[in-house]
């Protein structure tokens, strides 16, 4: 009787998750089509049948979630994350790019926009691939590659993160109007170089400090680490930001909804799968240490502070 109680109970939380992960995917579609809709009014549209087209990006999204879906099926098979962000990068290229080759004669401001998206997505789908392939696995993915609906919505989000992050800079390199670059826009690609140094930085810092598997101090204590428990999600953030602002002047009416990249980058790191995780993990390792307790309370989570410039005090980073 135990047992038959016990099976009826995993038989009815497994239908509740097939039905959750379900209602994720169709929100994560919707959500996903319409940031893409909004973002392809006034720009070329793509013939889809006979005598219907789509706009642009809308054609370019529906790419975005198929290639996820293709990733996905052999990623199950072998119940493995390895080219999760391998696949997640080249897809950001071939979105950006996708628009850029069939909007109508882009501008400067949309090459600019091509290049920048296109190489941070390159720079950081390698770092990763490479990540994981020396560290074994992806801790992210451990209760759910074995999981067929749960690793379907991890896919599929996947390519709703590409459309919002990237959809301000496809709706500007897609729009009608052509704008001319200003001042402005040298001080939002200043941005964008600022925040691209400092990922490319605090990531391969921290990198280098786990190669060297330090005994007497599990912290990275140098360079940027030093300012921010997370100057690499600083980083991310900060660069989205500039792009948005380079995107900014080519938009127009519904794609003003594009700017919301930002804004989800934000959320996605600081309360969904970024910073919170690597908090948790870190009070989990060091919670007893009082170097870990006096960090925390010294340096800031994710902005960074020149004020830890004349303190003699390390940082600790995960």
């Amino acid at each position: 009787m135990t047992h038959v109680v016990v099976s009826m109970g995993n038989d009815s939380n497994h239908f509740m998750n097939k039905i959750q992960s379900t209602i994720v995917l169709i929100v994560v579609l919707i959500v996903g089509f319409a940031v893409a809709w909004a973002g392809g009014q006034n720009t070329p549209r793509i013939l889809f049948i006979e005598g219907f087209s789509i706009p642009l990006m809308v054609a370019a999204t529906l790419v975005v979630f198929v290639i996820q879906w293709l990733a996905f099926i052999p990623a199950y098979i072998k119940k493995t994350e390895h080219f999760y962000d391998l696949i997640g990068g080249m897809t950001y290229v071939l979105f950006i790019g996708g628009i850029f080759v069939f909007s109508q004669k882009p501008d400067l401001r949309a090459t600019l926009l091509t290049i920048l998206v296109g190489i941070w997505a390159l720079r950081l789908s390698l770092f990763l691939f490479k990540r994981v392939g020396q560290d074994g696995s992806d801790s992210r993915f451990d209760s759910i590659k074995h999981n067929f609906m749960g690793f379907l919505v991890a896919w599929t989000t996947q390519g709703l993160w590409v459309v919002i992050t990237a959809g301000c800079a496809a709706a500007a390199i897609s729009a009608g109007q052509k704008v001319a670059l200003t001042f402005v826009d040298v001080a939002a690609l200043a941005i964008w170089l600022l925040g691209f140094s400092i990922e490319v930085i605090a990531d391969r810092q921290k990198r280098q400090f786990k190669r060297q598997k330090q005994k007497t101090n599990p912290f990275i204590c140098q360079g940027l680490w030093r300012y921010s428990r997370h100057p690499n999600y600083f980083g991310e953030i900060l660069l989205w930001i500039g792009l948005a602002l380079l995107a900014f002047p080519a938009l127009s009416g519904w794609q003003y909804i594009t700017l919301i990249s930002p804004l989800f980058v934000i959320f996605l790191l600081t309360k969904v799968s970024g910073i919170p995780l690597l908090e948790a993990k870190a009070d989990q390792r060091w919670q007893d240490l009082v170097a870990y307790q006096r960090y925390k309370s010294t340096t800031p989570v994710l902005i960074p502070t020149l004020s830890r410039f004349w303190s003699k005090t390390g940082s600790i980073g995960d």
